[in-house]
């Protein structure tokens, strides 16, 4: 049985086709430009694929309760072209079969759980580091959802020594994603990330802002990973920092094994950045199974 997965960000779509082992046998992107321009190559793309089942990660925000006359929306995404798009009930009328969705992070950490290095565990964070920051969270065996969805990479940051960046969000300046995603890093540095690798003040302050974050996330929801993905964590002189920043943070409050074994708790994605997609498939899997 094969099914469709659609990884819809902000700067592009990924398509793919794949099986119920997650493995991926046809995949390709096209830019995100508006509904109006980008829905039809999606729908034209799968029309033919015969997918039982079709699952979509996307940006956000996103409505993913299911009694909501909006779920299946984009909602108040800075995206305006999307915002209260119904992305599901496109795919739905277009293709007739089961469509399930979540966030985009909640895919990629769908990915990690059911096929990657945090298969196995019931609590587990997925936290992307790029244009923008992100995460996905998993407790109990459940991606988390609540009252809308986590919205890990607007939590306020205490500066770090010196630093006297406002902030790129323009909605809260200080929170982690404006103090250390991609566009920060190049507004703050002038540069952009890659071009910034060797110069250590650059990467001590990024780790101390994500290394806050993930203090925080261990304090609230006590996971049994964490996985950093994203394009400013291909910058791998980044964990050995984070790690050790983040056991400075706990100062010895915590004494657990994954924290005694730190570089197996804090750790890179494992799926060759496929993560996203093959949650899709996931995603996919378990909406057919839910749908009959």
């Amino acid at each position: 049985m094969l099914y469709g997965a659609l990884e819809a960000g902000g700067t592009k779509m990924v398509l793919a086709v794949g099986d119920e082992n997650g493995k991926i046998l046809e995949q390709i992107s096209i830019p995100t430009v508006s509904p109006e321009v980008t829905m039809p190559e999606i729908i034209n793309w799968f029309k033919d694929k015969d997918i039982a089942a079709l699952g979509i990660a996307a940006f956000g925000p996103i409505d993913l309760d299911r009694n909501s006359e909006t779920y299946g929306s984009f909602t108040t995404t800075p995206k305006l072209k999307w915002a209260n798009y119904n992305i599901v009930k496109a795919m739905k009328d277009a293709l007739h079969i089961p469509v399930g969705f979540d966030t985009d992070v909640n895919g990629s950490l769908l990915g990690e759980v059911t096929y990657g290095q945090a298969k196995g565990l019931s609590d587990a964070v997925y936290i992307t580091i790029g244009t923008g920051i992100g995460g996905g969270v998993m407790s109990n065996g459940k991606l988390v959802h609540g009252m809308l969805h986590p919205e890990l990479g607007h939590m306020k940051m205490i500066p770090y020594p010196g630093d006297t960046y406002k902030g790129h969000c323009p909605y809260h300046c200080n929170c982690i994603e404006g103090m250390a995603a991609g566009p920060a890093i190049e507004e703050r540095w002038g540069k952009k990330a890659i071009e910034l690798k060797d110069d250590e003040k650059v990467w001590d302050m990024e780790a101390y802002y994500i290394a806050q974050a993930i203090t925080n996330i261990i304090l609230i929801m006590s996971p049994q990973i964490i996985i950093l993905g994203g394009g400013v964590m291909h910058q791998e002189q980044l964990f050995p920092l984070i790690r050790s920043k983040v056991k400075e943070l706990l100062n010895d409050y915590i004494k657990t094994s994954e924290i005694q074994d730190i570089d197996n708790y804090i750790v890179p994605a494992s799926l060759n950045d496929d993560q996203g997609i093959m949650g899709c498939i996931k995603l996919a899997i378990d909406e057919k199974a839910l749908e009959g």
